[in-house]
């Protein structure tokens, strides 16, 4: 018999179901201990370590979860470590978002399958092992054993996060990464791919923003010819595209609620149907989301799914704003420096001061890393100088004045969200001309969502390039 810390515990008060999880389980190397009540599970976590609990929510004739619940929060009292993975029913999501809440790593619903059971396991297990790896690795020890060389930084906030990327990246959990417009999200997505067992398989990109709700099916699972009006040809979706390595799903805040259940299906059950044809696709893809939008408030307003929410963020990485690694600005600088010398010939001569570096330090930069690279080339280009000095820098950024929105904030009466958002967008227009793309690239929001606003706001527009 296998030692306690080499169990994993089960817990379910259908002996059916227990025989099944262990046959399953040790037929995959793993020592199983069972329970089948929750008193009998509390006995056995006072008294040893699991590598990892299989908790079913629902015992006797309760369907409500209650005691499903209560045991977790007691199995977290005495083995707060070990990473307990709930069984659920479809119906009960509510009740599995609930257990996420009190800790629980992950959840299954029924009728499980088995590969997607013990991807979960053995996700839980890596992510148990490796959470206190690379604690205090530096850049140098990082650059040793992942591929990072596209991501640019050495603040301790950037270190963060490239030692969170080491850690999950060889799982296939879901991953959420959140920043402001502009940090590089896409930029850590990429690298989660890259360092994980799936790199050299596809990695495909989906902004979900730009994707209308009435296309959403089509664009993510694909549609036989004939499906609808305009389906002329079969299309391949994003997510079979996607299949065995990685899809990655930017402005996933943007979603509307119609289209989150849809994806919310697939994320659970790795399965879903070509519009126009009936069969049923099992996909194994890992998906990596992204935002510049607080979920967690949209989740309180009903305009986010909490499932969903839980679903997709098993693990958050937050990418700090180019104001909050200040000393990675000169690194960036240069490097976007010399990228545009090498793409457009310039000579490779050009530099940036040093009062030209410093004062790049002290911008606030709302664009982040994007208005940054921007500003660089821009200068480059326009300046025609050898060597770059502040008032070259200073002509040629471009920004909203800073009485785009005119706030008092002692005022008895503060603009609403909506008020401000639309003041901003009516100034970026006027700023830019009418011009879209230099509208959506100052405001840091796609050509989709900024379109949205438009008509959010009521605004008329005219598309200018």
């Amino acid at each position: 018999m296998s030692s306690s810390a080499e169990n994993i515990l089960v817990v379910d008060d259908d002996e059916a179901i227990l025989s099944s999880l262990k046959m399953l389980l040790t037929r995959n190397g793993h020592g199983v201990y069972t329970c089948s009540s929750p008193s009998e599970a509390v006995d056995y976590v006072r008294a040893n370590t699991p590598k990892l609990v299989l908790l079913d929510m629902n015992f006797g004739q309760s369907t409500n979860g209650e005691e499903g619940i209560a045991l977790l929060r007691k199995v977290k009292v005495f083995q707060p470590n070990v990473p307990v993975i709930l069984i659920t029913g479809w119906g009960s999501i509510a009740l599995a978002v609930e257990g996420m809440k009190c800790g629980a790593a992950d959840f299954i619903t029924k009728p499980w399958q088995n590969a997607v059971l013990l991807e979960s396991i053995a996700n839980s297990l890596k992510l148990t092992q490796s959470v206190h790896s690379f604690t205090n690795a530096n850049r140098a020890e990082l650059d040793k054993q992942f591929r990072l060389t596209s991501i640019i930084g050495e603040s301790p906030k950037m270190l963060d996060v490239l030692r969170t990327v080491g850690r999950i990246a060889r799982t296939s959990v879901p991953v959420l990464i959140t920043g402001e417009s502009g940090t590089g999200k896409e930029l850590i997505a990429e690298a989660i791919h890259e360092n994980s067992d799936r790199r050299g398989k596809p990695f495909v990109k989906v902004n979900l923003g730009g994707i209308a709700s009435s296309l959403f099916e089509s664009e993510m699972f694909g549609h036989k010819k004939g499906a609808f009006t305009d389906a002329k040809s079969d299309r391949v979706g994003r997510f079979e595209m996607a299949n065995s390595g990685t899809i990655f799903l930017d402005e996933i805040g943007d979603l509307d609620l119609a289209s989150q259940v849809k994806l919310l299906r697939v994320l659970q059950e790795h399965t879903f149907e070509v519009l126009g044809d009936s069969q049923t696709k099992r996909v194994d893809v890992r998906v990596v989301c992204a935002t510049n939008r607080d979920l967690r408030a949209m989740v309180e307003r009903g305009e986010f799914r909490e499932d969903l929410y839980y679903r997709i963020n098993l693990i958050t990485i937050a990418v700090p704003p180019l104001r909050e690694r200040q000393n990675d600005v000169t690194l960036l600088a240069k490097q976007f420096l010399a990228n545009v010398c090498a793409e457009q010939r310039v000579s490779q001569q050009v530099m940036l001061s040093r009062l030209a570096l410093e004062w790049l330090k002290k911008q606030p930069f709302a664009g982040n890393v994007r208005e940054l690279k921007n500003l660089v080339e821009r200068t480059v280009l326009l300046s025609g100088a050898d060597t770059i000095e502040v008032e070259h820098l200073a002509s040629n950024q471009v920004g909203i004045p800073k009485s785009a929105v005119d706030i008092t904030i002692n005022s008895p009466v503060l603009p609403t969200i909506d008020e401000m958002e639309k003041a901003l967008i009516l100034k970026a227009m006027d700023a830019c001309n009418g011009n879209i793309s230099q509208i959506a690239r100052m405001l840091g929001l796609s050509r989709g969502a900024l379109y949205r606003r438009f008509d959010k706001h009521g605004i008329p527009y005219e598309a200018k390039e």
